[in-house]
């Protein structure tokens, strides 16, 4: 019975210490607490919901000032230090705060810019400190001491360049969404980017550009009149510039979401067969690339004459088509065009 009471008694003690400790928190003990400025956050963001216009900016304003400064003061009491650096936890919390507020926006609360920010805010907010003397009522500036400007010095130039590095991930991410085929080159040589992933072999959206070609060059020659097809594609004069256009109106339609559509082109190569010709359609990548001649992709399509009998049963010759299923990838510059020089091909 005895031990029965004092796990009750135990028990309610120990619930009153979790009270007493609740409203250490909640309760301020006097007016002007951190306390007291985390509610007026809270007051702010509940009566901006009902307003509107400017009114409801100013006063979701002044709550993420009362936000930023009751989280400030909280954190500062009693602060706890990043490990191996002088850095108040405090001072990241509060770094984060005003960085979202600065850089945030009512659609992303955490942007790109948020996060780059946070280091060197909360360095400088860190740092602010050390430049004042005096209490809360008699504050005055004050230079830090030469051993503190060394750390201070120290901590900010090394949360900037933690904000550099956080940034060049941010570039780096962009690019390769706005130039996904930089994904299939090479990254050997790089000092600054190391891949993690297995290499693309072929650039997905060259050929994209093949695969969507492809049909719309099948349309053009299949089924045709063989006279007709030999004009289309012996002189370079019409067919390059047909194949160009069609290239052009594939990459703005397929591609048009990149950035990189700027860096591809296509171009046509035509070349005797024993029995017709060899169309190859090569999508060229114009960007960057370890390769200092760059790449290219090609699908082959072979043309041939077949006779076909009308309607009125006279016999015509059309032309056949039958186009490589997949693409191909070629390191170097693309083949010359029939009658320019390797030379000049090169040098483009």
């Amino acid at each position: 019975m005895n031990t029965l009471l004092k796990d009750v008694f135990g028990a309610f003690k120990f619930a009153e210490g979790l009270y007493a400790g609740i409203r250490r928190v909640l309760v301020p003990p006097k007016a002007y607490s951190w306390q007291t400025f985390i509610y007026l956050s809270v007051f702010s963001w509940v009566v901006s919901y009902f307003a509107i216009g400017y009114i409801k900016d100013i006063i979701a304003f002044f709550g993420w000032l009362f936000l930023i400064a009751g989280t400030a003061w909280y954190t500062t009491e009693d602060p706890l230090r990043v490990p191996g650096t002088f850095m108040p936890v405090g001072a990241v919390i509060t770094g984060f705060l005003v960085s979202v507020f600065a850089f945030g926006n009512q659609q992303d609360v955490i942007t790109p810019r948020t996060i780059v920010f946070w280091p060197t805010i909360s360095a400088l907010i860190t740092a602010i400190p050390e430049f004042i003397e005096g209490n809360d009522t008699d504050a005055k500036a004050r230079i830090p001491k030469p051993e503190d400007r060394q750390r201070i010095i120290i901590l900010v130039a090394s949360s900037m360049l933690l904000s550099c590095w956080i940034q060049f991930h941010f570039v780096m991410n962009n690019w390769f969404q706005e130039y996904p085929s930089l994904q299939a080159d090479t990254f050997r040589t790089s000092t600054v980017v190391v891949r993690t992933e297995e290499r693309l072999k072929i650039p997905r959206n060259g050929a994209i550009i093949l695969e969507e070609l492809q049909p719309i060059v099948v349309e053009e020659i299949a089924e045709r009149p063989w006279s007709e097809v030999e004009k289309w594609l012996i002189p370079k004069k019409d067919v390059e510039p047909r194949v160009v256009t069609l290239g052009r109106e594939v990459i703005q339609k397929n591609l048009g979401k990149y950035e990189e559509k700027e860096l591809w082109r296509v171009e046509p190569r035509v070349a005797n067969a024993k029995s017709g010709y060899i169309l190859d359609l090569l999508s060229i990548w114009m960007g960057p690339s370890s390769n200092p001649r760059g790449y290219y992709l090609k699908k082959s399509c072979r043309i041939e004459p077949v006779a076909a009998t009308t309607n009125s049963d006279n016999k015509i010759t059309i032309a056949e088509i039958e186009c490589d299923r997949g693409s191909k990838l070629f390191a170097g510059s693309p083949p010359p065009q029939p009658g320019e020089s390797k030379e000049k091909t090169n040098s483009q």
